[in-house]
């Protein structure tokens, strides 16, 4: 690579939250100017982590990390900081720049013109929908106008028209971009390359090519190392049984069985380190509370167009196996829905009593930041049961040291799958999922959609990604958009 052409490039970097096992080992890539590359590998991998070292947000244990002199840095999260909900619109922008910006205005009109959202600037962030908080944090990125922009989960929550606006603006920017994501036909439709970040090695590798064909690589790789192993352990366990047969001979058999054990050596030392594959769940069930009666009755929503809230009236109920699928554009009200659904703070949408509700909220909130992960499988249990709760953790690859470790130290996918495991341990009647992909490896995907579906409890769900929704059945559908 054309060393001149080089805007970032990381030096044997080491970086561990905990010093004892670190995230990154001596990892080492560069990008170049004007590059679109994914950031791709498993929960947990330090994904988001190197983000946060290109924006100095963490400091490297060892190692260097270069810039080029001068190059600016701008980052879309995954979520809003909870200090910034309270934000007006304009103040959430204003954090963009340090020092104040006389055409602030102006320059929001272009970022919000980018991502596709209409919205008055003395509106809070806390009152936009999920949908329209992620087009916000892009939005923010973007209106830096950074040599590097960083994006995390870009595509969480964002409708078809959202995605595909985002796509459009990423084929046509300029400048540097890197993105972690999980939506494959996204990354497919601009990125050049892959950094693909190894959980178990802890090193990076650079790919170039488009996506779909990078990941057929790498599975290729792993293949050609495998063989390549099964080859030369082959030989070593042949010249190994001639040596045990020779080395009890005399003379010039006993010099062949040295030269053996030469040839043995020079073998192992030939064995390749096979880069494994990310770890995939297992499948799982999520056993459902016995309920007879009708779970959940909707009478009537809250519709929201054109900023202006309206009750529309409905007629739904929904009993034991059926499943109502939750559509429309981001900001009418599919969250709200959901939640006050949950928080009991609808008339118009009511749970029977004695329903245990599984909620999957799309930001996490429903979980405690502070609990440890045991602690917080431990409370959805009836029964505290340490082995049950151990053999669901490992089935969701929360295992060992991350049990202990607090739920907010976890990455965003990793704090999706223990939303999964808590359900297998709770046991719900209901599963309310507001956007359950979000955030989770597109290799679990499969797996999870499975499971719902195989799911004998009531469900509600809202999702913008239709090849999940394609592997589930239900029964019943609303889409407020024409209500």
């Amino acid at each position: 690579m054309d060393k001149a052409a080089v805007i970032l490039r990381f030096e044997n970097v080491t970086f561990g939250y905990d010093k004892e096992n670190p995230i990154l080992k001596e990892a080492s890539f560069s990008v170049r100017e004007d590059a679109k590359m994914t950031v791709m590998g498993q929960n947990g991998a330090g994904k988001s982590t190197i983000f946060k070292l290109v924006t100095g947000a963490l400091t490297a244990d060892k190692g260097q990390i270069h810039m080029r002199q001068g190059a600016t840095v701008g980052i879309a999260t995954q979520v809003v900081p909870p200090e910034r909900k309270e934000d007006t619109v304009s103040e959430f922008f204003a954090h963009a720049f340090p020092e104040k910006m006389y055409d602030l205005d102006r320059r929001i009109a272009d970022a919000l013109e980018i991502v596709n959202l209409q919205t008055k600037y003395d509106k809070k962030i806390k009152d936009f929908s999920g949908g329209q908080q992620a087009r916000l944090l892009l939005a923010y990125a973007i209106i830096q106008e950074p040599d590097i922009l960083l994006l995390d989960e870009p595509t969480n929550n964002l409708d078809t028209a959202g995605i595909e606006h985002l796509t459009g603006f990423l084929m046509c920017y300029q400048k540097t971009v890197l993105v972690i994501s999980h939506d494959a036909d996204f990354l497919n439709s601009f990125t050049e390359g892959v950094l693909h970040l190894d959980v178990y090695s802890g090193k990076v590798d650079r790919y170039e090519g488009n996506y779909f064909n990078v990941v057929e690589e790498i599975a290729a790789r792993v293949e050609r190392d495998r063989a390549k192993n099964a080859q030369l352990l082959k030989e070593i366990q042949d010249r190994k049984d001639k040596i045990n047969f020779f080395a009890h001979k005399g003379g010039k058999m006993r010099a062949l069985a040295a030269k053996l054990r030469d040839q043995v050596a020079d073998a192992e030392e030939n064995m390749v380190e096979v880069k494994r594959d990310d770890r995939t769940i297992r499948d799982f069930t999520i056993p459902a509370q016995e309920f007879i009666e009708p779970v959940v009755m909707i009478t009537s929503v809250k519709v929201i167009k054109n900023h202006e809230p309206h009750r529309a009236e409905v007629e739904i109920k929904l009993r034991k196996r059926q499943r109502l699928f939750i559509s429309g554009p981001n900001g009418i009200g599919k969250s709200t829905l959901l939640r006050s659904l949950a928080e009991e703070a609808d008339e118009g949408a009511v749970i029977a009593k004695g329903v245990k509700v599984g909620y999957y909220r799309q930001d996490f909130s429903g979980l405690d930041f502070d609990q440890t992960v045991y602690k917080s499988l431990e409370s959805v249990m009836d029964v505290p049961d340490n082995e049950a709760l151990r053999s669901a953790a490992a089935q969701f690859l929360l295992t060992g040291d991350l049990l202990l470790n607090k739920v907010g130290s976890l990455s965003e996918g990793q704090k999706g799958l223990l939303c999964f495991a808590r359900f297998v341990l709770q046991k719900p009647g209901l599963l309310i999922l507001d956007e359950p992909t979000n955030h989770i490896n597109f290799r679990h995907l499969p797996v999870i959609a499975e499971a719902l579906e195989q799911y004998v409890g009531t469900m509600i769900v809202v999702s913008h990604v239709p090849d999940f929704v394609s592997k589930i059945a239900f029964t019943d559908w609303l889409d407020l958009g024409t209500l």
